[in-house]
Formats: C-alpha cells, structure tokens, sequence
C-alpha cells in the first residue's frame, strides 16, 4: 500500500531528532565519549602544555576551562546551554573566576538584544505575517522556476532584519513554503523526483540566505555577537546599524542577486515553467482572508522598531531598548502573550551560552591570553614580510575555511573572532575594515555544510539534497561568494573610508 501524499497546501512540521544519550539505570547522563574528549583537552592544555611566561596562572587555566567549553560545544556532551552552564560552574568552583565576572556577561546588552530578537521572530511566525509576505512574492514572481527562487530570496532579504533568527526564517517560513511548491509540482525529497525542484528551491533558498544574513546588523544573531566583542577589543563603530548596512549593501545585494542564477546554473531543476506556484500562493492566500489586526500591529511595530534601530544615535536610544519598547507594544496590544516569550527556549538557551562564551572570552582578552595569541601570529605573519592586504587575506581565509569545524556560526564566533580580530589589529589591518570582514564571513560560511548553520540542518533535514552535493555546492558557492564580496566590496569600502 502506498503512503498518502502530504497536501500541497499544509504547511510541514519540521521534525526535530533529539541527541541520543547513554542510559545509566534509566536516567540520561552525557555522552561518555564526547564528554571524555571535551575534558581532555581542558587537563592536557592546563597540565600538560607548558604555561607560557607570558601569561598567568590564572589565564592559563581559564584558557584550558574556555577550550573545554569549546570542544564540548563542537562535540555535544551536553545540550549546549547544559554545557556552557557547566563550564561556567567549573570556573567558578576552580576560583579561576569570581562569581561576578562569571556572571558579567549575563547583563550585556547585546544579549538581551538578541533575546528580543528571537521573540519578534516568533511574533512573525504566529501572525502569519512572514507567509503572508512570502506568498505575495510566489504570486508576483512565480510564473518560472527561477522568478520563484528570486521571490524567495528577496522576500527573505526583506523581512531579515525584523526576524534575526536565520534557523526561524528557514524553519518557521520558508521550507514550509518550498515544500509545498514541490509537492504540487510533483517532486519529493528521497524518492527520485527532488531535482525536478525541490532541491534546487532548497540550495538556491540556502545559499542566498547567507547574503540575506549579511545585509543587516539585525538579520542574525551572530552579527550583533560580533559587533559586541568587536568593541570589547576597542573597536568601536559608530551608529552600529547604519555602517553596517553601508558596507554590505552593495556586495549583499549583488550576491542576493546572482545566487538564484548561478544554482539555477550549477545545480539546474528539471522543471523551468512553474505557472502552478501562482495559483497555489493565491488559494493559500485567499485561505488566509484579509490581513488582520495582529499582523499590522506585527508590521507597524517592527517598522517602528526599526526605525528606532537607525536613528539610535541621534535619539540615544540604544538598540536593545528600542527592542524592549517594540516587545512591550507587542504584549499589552496581546500580539504576543508572556507564555509565548517563555516557551521560546531556544531564546533563554541563547541568553546562556551566548553570556557564557562572550563572558570567558572578554576575561581571556583581560588576562592576556587573546593578545598573548595574536602578537605569536603577528610575528610568524611578519616573518613573511608582506603587507597588511596579503596578512587580511590569509587570517580571513583561515577563519572562514576552519569553519569545516564547527556545528554553527555562534559557536565559531564566540571561539574564535576575538582572536582573529585581535590578530588583524596586531597585524596593523583597519580597524573597521577587520571587525566587519570577519562579521560578514561569518554570514557566508553559513551554508558551506548541512551542520554549519541553523538554517543548514534545516534544509539538509528536507531530504531534498543529498550530502555530497551539499558539499559541492558549499564549497563551490563559497569560493563565488567570496569572490563576488571582494571583487565589488573592496573599492567600495575604500570608497567609504574604511581602509
């Protein structure tokens, strides 16, 4: 017997696998091996590599209990707040910290921005209002494969920077979407029809979300993370937002627009002619009926909140209260509800690992352990006498290919980019020039594999692309990526003064 053809026009569940853990008389203890290896790396850094003279006792140990974190964070012992809070726990018990400056962190305000942030998402989730938008663009550009994919992409571009989480956009709008476009035009994951078009709607939506990330300070979460520990290495930039988006509208954009075309080139769908996809974003929308009150008071608050985000400054209106202002709209007119805000977890499961890591990581830049790193760089860079552009080419395209290492754009952050970006500073690269740089890598290095982001074990989890071609495309759309970035983004930053 065959099984029933899920309906074209219902939205999908996206299935969620929960890690495995060892059973022990039947309660759920780490993963012993994952849990061995984390461990190991924090005893053999503290005990069995000399300390340098350089550094304290102290920072070298807060040094071995960060890799520690960092190891766990990449091999999943623990969930990854579990982890984070763990670790915290042992740098405290250790008095390798004060309880104080174990906790600093959890005040930031970039955090609680980030917080908020998931809260719109999910306020643009449970208005209906991210559909709504998305099923326009169907209907408008939909009449061929490739005006589909650009619908897509642009609508994503379009509604980014008021929904900052990358896995919700994807998860929550738009693989629901695609997959039901596919299914009406007959191709389904894993069963000999997905290239007629799921996949290619799938690596077009994956590979342009990385641009779309990368447009606006807001649009991800990790962008905010970067600009905070940016500044907590002294490099300060000015109306946040606002430069932000100078610098990457121009490469943003152009990327935004060639990478529906190039995937259509590289990785083409089977069907060309899609004049179903209208007609099906017309039915749901007419299913859906008017707009109503709680999608505009959705749109009207977020336009106003993001408003407020650009002209901060000039207001002194800090980001994260325009945020908290825009939230407490959304709560006395009952758009959102306080049950709605606590039962999104993956928001307090970021308030703790993000306050963990960004924690660790200014202590380490305090102690002297980040500048310790940075001057051993900068002097093997300065052995092979070249200039600062050839030093920014390699540190950018080491930070971004080592991300074949990790399981998530936040976790590479919170590792690694104070350390990059104090090896610029040391290695005399702008200051501006190498925050953004390496903030806006972080967007792109997004869709390089099916672990390297949210959105990425998202799109993989379809069944639409098989795991070879993710990587072909990855590495493929990588290498383009970059290209497009650096070939139209560096007379533009030149242009505006940031080298």
């Amino acid at each position: 017997m065959s099984n029933p053809q899920p309906d074209p026009n219902t939205f999908i569940t996206i299935p969620t696998h929960s890690r495995r853990r060892t059973q022990l008389s039947g309660f759920p203890v780490a993963k012993p091996i994952p849990l061995a290896i984390s461990i190991a790396v924090g005893l053999i850094v503290c005990f069995a590599i000399p300390k340098p003279s350089e550094v304290s006792k102290q920072a070298w140990r807060l040094f071995a209990i960060f890799l520690t974190t960092i190891a766990g964070l990449i091999l999943g012992p623990l969930p990854v707040g579990a982890w984070a809070f763990v670790c915290l726990t042992i740098t405290v018990i250790t008095r390798t910290l004060k309880f104080k400056d174990a906790f600093a962190a959890f005040t930031n305000e970039v955090i609680w921005l980030i917080v908020v942030s998931f809260f719109f998402s999910r306020g643009f989730v449970k208005t209906g209002l991210g559909d709504r938008m998305a099923m326009y663009f169907v209907r408008w550009l939909g009449k061929s494969t490739l005006g589909l994919a650009y619908g897509l992409a642009i609508c994503e571009a379009i509604i980014s920077p008021a929904m900052p989480s990358t896995t919700a956009r994807a998860g929550g709008i738009f693989l629901p979407i695609i997959n039901s476009l596919a299914i009406a035009a007959e191709s389904r994951p894993k069963d000999g029809s997905a290239r007629k078009l799921g996949a290619y709607l799938i690596q077009s939506q994956f590979q342009s979300s990385s641009s779309s990330s990368a447009l606006f300070l807001t649009a991800a979460a990790q962008n905010m993370l970067c600009i905070k520990l940016a500044d907590s290495l002294g490099v300060k930039i000015k109306s946040p937002w606002v430069s932000w988006f100078k610098a990457s509208c121009l490469p943003a954009v152009a990327s935004l627009m060639l990478t529906p075309f190039i995937v259509y080139k590289i990785f083409p769908p089977e069907i060309k002619h899609t004049a179903d996809a209208p007609v099906l974003a017309k039915n749901k929308l007419e299913e859906m009926g008017p707009v109503k009150r709680d999608e505009w008071i959705m749109l009207g608050t977020m336009l106003v909140t993001v408003s407020l985000w650009i002209a901060g400054e000039s207001l002194d209106m800090s980001s994260v209260i325009a945020a908290m202002l825009g939230l407490s709209v959304l709560l006395i007119l009952g758009v959102l509800t306080w049950d709605d805000c606590l039962s999104e977890k993956s928001a307090w499961d970021t308030l703790a690992w993000f306050a963990v890591l960004i924690g660790m990581a200014s202590q380490l830049t305090t102690l002297g352990v980040v500048p310790w790193l940075s001057k051993c760089v900068a002097s093997f860079l300065k052995s092979l006498s070249v200039g600062w552009p050839v030093e920014l080419l390699i540190l950018q395209s080491v930070y971004f290919f080592i991300h074949y290492m990790f399981a998530g754009q936040t976790a590479h952050v919170g590792a690694l980019y104070s350390a990059f970006l104090s090896m610029h500073l040391t290695a005399k690269v702008p200051k501006t020039l190498s925050a953004l740089a390496l903030a806006f890598n972080t967007n792109l290095f997004g869709a390089l594999t099916h672990y390297s982001s949210g959105q990425a074990a998202v799109y993989y989890g379809a069944g639409y692309v098989k795991l070879p071609d993710v990587f072909k495309l990855g590495i493929l759309m990588a290498i383009i990526n970059i290209t497009i970035w650096g070939v139209i983004g560096t007379p533009w930053w030149k242009i505006l003064g940031l080298y």
